[in-house]
């Protein structure tokens, strides 16, 4: 007969888990950090001003043909 463990232990083996995975991440320093943060808020901004021209322009022509 299999003996099957308890919620509550394969909860506490996963956080270990997750734990000593945890410990393994290289995490950027702060200098990487904001450089990375960054660098997403231009490319961010720059995706939007496309998108917002882009959007403006099939407006422009979606009116131009219902007029």
């Amino acid at each position: 007969m299999t003996t099957q463990t308890k919620p509550v232990n394969k909860a506490g083996e996963f956080l270990r888990g997750v734990r000593l995975e945890l410990k393994k991440v290289n995490w950027p320093n702060r200098k990487d950090m904001i450089n990375y943060t960054t660098v997403v808020v231009v490319m961010c901004t720059l995706a939007t001003a496309f998108m917002w021209v882009v959007d403006a322009f099939f407006h422009a022509g979606l009116q131009f043909i219902i007029k």
